[in-house]
């Protein structure tokens, strides 16, 4: 098993990238409203999908369109929901439904629709990750969402599926730095 660190350095080009990314406008991405009606699309839900979900704050067009969706599950945005379940207190009265939510949500999961950085991709988005942390002078904690975000962008992009987030500034610069992947945006 190798991670070829030289290939993801030709394929990114690091040293090539010096000026802040700046996202398109919104008309020059696929959003929602750009997805067709016709047929059942696969998708990978982002973090923050099943989040919004969970609250019912889904605008009714993206509702519909996970619902009718063949959803794939990024074990990256699950690890993600899992430090959110341990991180909420206890104490908190909403803890217990919460937790069951995300647990009956796990459960749900089948193995053959989760999908797992493997060691290249891992070392590909700490490359995009290291490029976009310089270019756009992140802060510590938006390097590591940077990371997540590029885990969850490329192991999509590996499947050949787009992922559905309502982070479009953040996919539109992954993508600017990785163009192979595809997202949908809110």
């Amino acid at each position: 098993m190798n991670s070829d660190l030289r290939a993801a350095l030709r394929r990114y080009k690091p040293d090539k990238h010096r000026a802040q990314f700046k996202p398109r406008p919104k008309d020059k991405l696929v959003g929602v409203a750009d997805v067709g009606l016709a047929g059942r699309p696969m998708l990978v839900p982002d973090t923050n999908i099943y989040i919004m979900s969970a609250a019912g704050t889904l605008p009714p067009p993206v509702r519909l369109l996970v619902e009718r969706a063949l959803l794939f599950h990024c074990s990256v945005c699950l690890a993600e929901l899992a430090t959110g379940v341990a991180n909420l207190e206890p104490s908190n009265s909403a803890w217990h439904a919460v937790r069951d939510h995300y647990a009956a949500l796990f459960d749900m999961v089948p193995d053959s629709r989760l999908l797992t950085p493997d060691h290249q991709v891992w070392l590909d988005a700490g490359m995009i990750a290291g490029t976009l942390a310089r270019t756009q002078n992140f802060q510590k904690h938006q390097r590591k969402e940077c990371l997540n975000d590029a885990l969850i962008y490329l192991t999509a992009a590996k499947a050949g599926l787009p992922v559905l987030t309502a982070n479009r500034d953040e996919f539109d610069i992954l993508q600017q730095v990785a163009p192979g992947g595809r997202f949908i945006h809110l």
